[in-house]
């Protein structure tokens, strides 16, 4: 399904109608998956125009990708995306079937440990479980893309 549609430019904010030509969704249909996916948030400027972050512009591919392509139901698409946020969720990441994840890079690797920032598991644990959810998923979406990008850069 990505690979027919465009490449996600480089830029921190996306306007709704852009985002519905990266996505291939026509901008009321965005506008109704807010209502339904708690996961999509954008955030709201002047004149209640939407601004898209690139992990929400992702989400929402993902979304077409279970409706259209998979075939799922509005709720059946909302489950599926509850689980593979639950079951990112204290496990390690790659563990599930529905999220291919590379392994995790080894210490011997020249890349360092990342460094407690301090507010991990007590941050988490303050939001509602929806909102922890969500981030949970959209960290490994971004943990994920940041794999990629790692090996496009690798050299050989």
């Amino acid at each position: 399904m990505e690979k027919l549609l465009s490449q996600i430019p480089a830029k921190r904010y996306f306007t709704i109608g852009e985002v519905s030509e990266l996505c291939g969704v026509k901008p009321h249909v965005l506008r109704y998956w807010e209502q339904e996916f708690t996961q999509l948030r954008p955030m709201k400027r002047r004149g209640n125009r939407r601004y898209y972050q690139h992990h929400e512009v992702l989400m929402i591919r993902r979304i077409r990708d279970l409706l259209y392509d998979q075939g799922f139901t509005i709720s059946g698409a909302r489950n599926r995306l509850q689980e593979i946020a639950q079951g990112e969720r204290g496990r390690r990441p790659g563990t599930d079937a529905g999220i291919d994840m590379p392994p995790e890079p080894r210490a011997d690797a020249g890349i360092a440990e990342p460094m407690d920032s301090g507010f991990g598991a007590d941050f988490e644990d303050s939001l509602p479980p929806e909102d922890a959810d969500a981030l949970a998923l959209q960290l490994t979406q971004l943990r994920q893309e940041l794999f990629e990008i790692r090996e496009l850069l690798s050299p050989g």
